[in-house]
């Protein structure tokens, strides 16, 4: 069998120019990035805004193992199975990082015969947007520690800078340091650290910015520091959001790609979803549903960490309305939730897998309490027995969903004909009836419990006394109506990535509270999660190399 970067490498790949002309983008309103990628300029969308929006279909997925259950290959499958259905569609992705990339997972552009190409650029540097994120937010550390040493004209308690560093790296030496050693001459010594790029607020006010304009706006809001007297301290105080929107001016354009069948992808924008919001661009997604009649997206993790955020906060803030959700599932993780090892994952096993579809269940469930319709994408792997896919397929008959095999990553387009007529016969049966969660003028308290009991099925929600006190004084300071960002682990439902399947009665562990006032949110840290990752024993990275012809290997 050819691993996904050789598949990826015998690609037929059209000029990107080629790509853009079939989605109606004009010569002037794209630049080359080489022969196949191209950034879209945002006048597009001042020119087709007032065009009737296509259909706007999610793809989310149950709890994954570490490896993922191809609900980015599902998306690609889903946009190339549409393609051959004769529909004008798009697909639309987020950025993968390097940290993931070069830690377990490896790349992360789609996987088979249902990749996003040229494969490998996307998953390096690709056009240079996280770099661009990364030393915008660099940029304010550097500018906060300057004020500092420049005799703090803002009363800044060095103590309560609350804005780390980031670099797109997994790195947990970095997560707690100390900078301005040296003495006097080299800064004011403090506790720092950093985090992960995708974690940055400034990659998820890019991913929620309407415009350039919004964009400034949202990094002026940007809170960094408290004073001694408890107030906040803003970009917008230290003068530094034009510079900051100015490192981001072509990041902000989607990025134009497109699948191993040419289907047109935008991939564009990288929050991580256990602690960001995990969409990609608003920009992007908006411009794609001017554009194409369909436009199938995603949203990372499960249906308990990417779809609610893409519900409560993405389709908030840009006034979407989601058609229909396709939820990915497939027979190993079922059978993982059902309590099995990952070494008897192999190995038939149906008493497992029936108690693992409660994992399933649940995420349909909450897809319900938006007011949309579902399918479950059953994607297939190769150790897949028939009598498990049979017994899969029968439990969703019982629950009322429909559901498709899908088999994207061995036959592409091709595979998901099925997954995709589905889709179509939804989307003209069933009209959507889209809200969110829950309201602006719900408190923080209450959000946060709405979702743990709601969502996640928590009994109830134990806060840390510290969370308390952060939430209580950001409410004072008129943050309380943002909507709530839940950063958690993907494993579980709960807190606690060891708690498979379905549970129930536990307690959301809430231990700290976090303000991203510039994206418009608040960020609730729970459990163990951790906003800058670590490598594995053995990083993905160990297998990859590039030969003196520039061919790479390992990748994926």
């Amino acid at each position: 069998m050819k691993t996904d970067i050789e598949i990826a490498q015998e690609a037929k790949m059209r000029p990107i120019m080629e790509i853009a002309e079939q989605l109606g983008i004009k010569e002037d309103e794209y630049e080359l990035y080489g022969r196949y990628k191209a950034k879209i300029d945002l006048k597009v969308w001042d020119r087709l805004k007032d065009k009737p929006d296509g259909k706007l279909v999610l793809v989310t997925a149950i709890n994954p193992t570490p490896a993922g259950e191809g609900k980015s290959t599902t998306t690609v499958g889903l946009g190339q199975a549409l393609g051959k259905l004769g529909k004008k569609v798009m697909i639309a992705l987020r950025e993968p990082s390097l940290g993931p990339c070069m830690g377990v997972k490896g790349g992360a552009a789609g996987g088979g015969y249902s990749q996003v190409v040229p494969m490998e650029d996307i998953n390096l540097h690709f056009t240079g947007d996280i770099h661009a994120v990364s030393t915008a937010h660099n940029l304010l550390s550097a500018v906060l520690d300057n004020h500092l040493q420049q005799g703090n004209e803002l009363n800044i308690d060095p103590r309560r800078i609350v804005w780390k560093r980031v670099m797109d790296m997994n790195d947990r030496a970095l997560r707690n340091i100390v900078v301005g050693l040296g003495g006097k001459a080299h800064g004011v010594p403090r506790e720092d650290g950093f985090d992960i790029s995708v974690a940055s607020e400034v990659m998820a006010i890019l991913c929620l910015a309407t415009d350039l304009t919004d964009l400034k706006e949202r990094l002026k809001k940007i809170v960094v520091a408290y004073t001694y007297d408890n107030q906040p301290v803003t970009v917008e105080q230290l003068k530094v959001a034009g510079a900051m929107a100015l490192l981001l001016k072509d990041a902000i354009k989607p990025n134009l790609v497109q699948t191993l069948e040419n289907i047109p992808a935008f991939i564009h924008g990288g929050p991580f979803a256990n602690i960001a919001h995990g969409c990609n661009s608003l920009i992007a997604t908006r411009m794609g549903l001017k554009l194409a009649d369909y436009l199938i997206t995603e949203a990372g993790f499960g249906a308990d960490l990417g779809a609610e955020k893409f519900f409560n906060i993405k389709c908030r803030y840009g006034g979407l309305k989601p058609d229909a959700v396709v939820v990915v599932a497939s027979i190993r993780a079922l059978k993982t939730h059902g309590g099995l090892g990952k070494n008897e994952l192999n190995q038939e096993n149906l008493p497992a897998l029936e108690r693992g579809v409660a994992n399933l269940e649940k995420h349909l469930e909450n897809v319900a309490k938006f007011g949309l319709p579902a399918i479950v994408a059953i994607n297939v792997f190769p150790q897949d027995t028939p009598a498990e896919l049979d017994l899969v397929a029968a439990k969703c008959r019982e629950m009322g969903v429909e559901f498709a095999i899908s088999e994207v990553w061995a036959k592409g387009g091709e595979g998901g004909i099925q997954l995709a007529e589905k889709l179509l016969e939804v989307l003209a049966r069933e009209e959507a009836n889209f809200k969110p969660l829950y309201p602006d003028d719900l408190s923080l308290v209450d959000k946060i419990t709405l979702i743990a009991k709601e969502i996640y099925g928590a009994a109830g929600v134990n806060f840390t006394n510290q969370a308390l006190t952060t939430i209580n004084d950001l409410t004072k300071l008129g943050y309380g109506n943002l909507p709530i960002c839940m950063a958690k682990t993907q494993y579980s439902l709960s807190d606690d990535p060891t708690l498979l399947g379905r549970p129930e009665g536990f307690y959301l562990n809430v231990r700290s509270v976090k303000l991203s006032a510039g994206a418009g949110f608040i960020v609730v840290l729970t459990g163990d999660i951790m906003t800058m990752p670590g490598l594995p024993k053995r990083p993905a990275a160990e297998n990859m190399d590039i030969d003196e012809q520039g061919i790479i290997t390992g990748l994926f």
